[in-house]
């Protein structure tokens, strides 16, 4: 029969100090996570089931909230949708956009301080200013855009007056401010080692391959980054698609203005606008909380997935 060794009373205190140091060490970021992501989700969870207008106490109403949002109010799904189609399609566009830009710029020997300016000024605009002026660039009637391609044969979309252009012009202006990917992405090209591009180019392996087989190997961490980023700003996407509705729509401010979210015809409705309608102009705390949980469900599997996934995507045998 063994005998289990009994810790000493000088080891128990120095454990117990070991214990109490990390925690001492831990405790900013226990204290931050608490008051800033635990109880906010905890009270949009508890919030969610109840009938609370932001002055009043709340009260239970069961799922009537829940029941509101996916069945009878008239944004939820048509903002669900554009939410979904700006995440799979803006995202990819920035990636790769970015990726490309990044790939140019590193590539060629004069200019390249001037272009890596000129594609990074426009990310350093207000949103709501840089919103607007695209907005008139792209206006029907009087924007050069439309002008100039008038007067080369082309087609004139309406952009964001055309409930089938609004989000192809919103995708375009996010690649017009694109200097933040393009800064990260060319900072990891300059990162890859050059010998590895000697060993393929001895091998004979083309452009592509080096580029396949040795660039992306290298900084698939940082495109990783760039997508799982990008996904979770598009699922928070909110200034910029409601300043270029209200712009095209002709109610850029002033009061008594009538505005119906999302012009034209709903195409530029996003979920957070959603979320902004029902607990800060309608005052219904209990189903905007609901609409929250849902963006935050989203989020989560989305980058669960994307995070799943990453061996796969970072592997070159694939």
């Amino acid at each position: 029969m063994t005998t289990v060794p009994v810790p000493s009373a000088a080891l128990r205190t120095r454990r117990r100090r070991s214990a109490l140091r990390t925690l001492g060490f831990l405790s900013p970021w226990l204290v931050g996570f608490s008051v800033f992501f635990a109880y906010p989700l905890i009270a949009t969870v508890y919030f969610s089931f109840m009938k609370y207008d932001g002055f009043t106490a709340p009260s239970w109403v069961g799922l009537k909230n829940w029941a509101y949002v996916f069945q009878d109010n008239p944004f939820f799904w048509p903002a669900l949708r554009n939410t979904l189609w700006l995440v799979l399609v803006m995202v990819t566009c920035r990636v790769v956009f970015g990726l490309g830009i990044g790939v140019l710029i590193t590539r060629i020997r004069t200019g390249a301080g001037f272009f890596r300016t000129l594609f990074y000024l426009p990310y350093l605009a207000p949103p709501v200013a840089a919103t607007v002026s695209f907005v008139f660039l792209l206006n029907p009637g009087t924007g050069p855009v439309n002008t100039i391609l008038a007067a080369i044969g082309i087609g004139e979309p309406d952009w964001f007056n055309d409930p089938g252009w609004s989000k192809p012009s919103l995708t375009l202006l996010a690649l017009w401010c694109i200097g933040d990917l393009m800064v990260i992405f060319m900072a990891s090209l300059l990162d890859v080692p050059k010998e590895q591009y000697e060993a393929a180019e001895l091998d004979g392996a083309s452009a592509w391959q080096r580029f396949r087989f040795v660039t992306l190997p290298n900084i698939s961490p940082i495109v990783l980054f760039a997508v799982i980023t990008g996904v979770i700003a598009t699922m928070q996407y909110y200034t910029e698609p409601l300043v270029a509705a209200k712009v095209a729509s002709g109610v850029i401010g002033g009061s008594g203005q009538h505005f119906e979210p999302g012009y034209p015809d709903k195409s530029t409705l996003t979920v957070p606008q959603v979320v902004y309608n029902l607990g800060f102009q309608r005052f219904d705390t209990g189903a905007a909380c609901v609409v929250a949980l849902v963006l935050f469900v989203l989020a989560m599997v989305f980058t669960v997935f994307l995070m799943r996934r990453r061996s796969g995507f970072m592997s070159p045998e694939d």
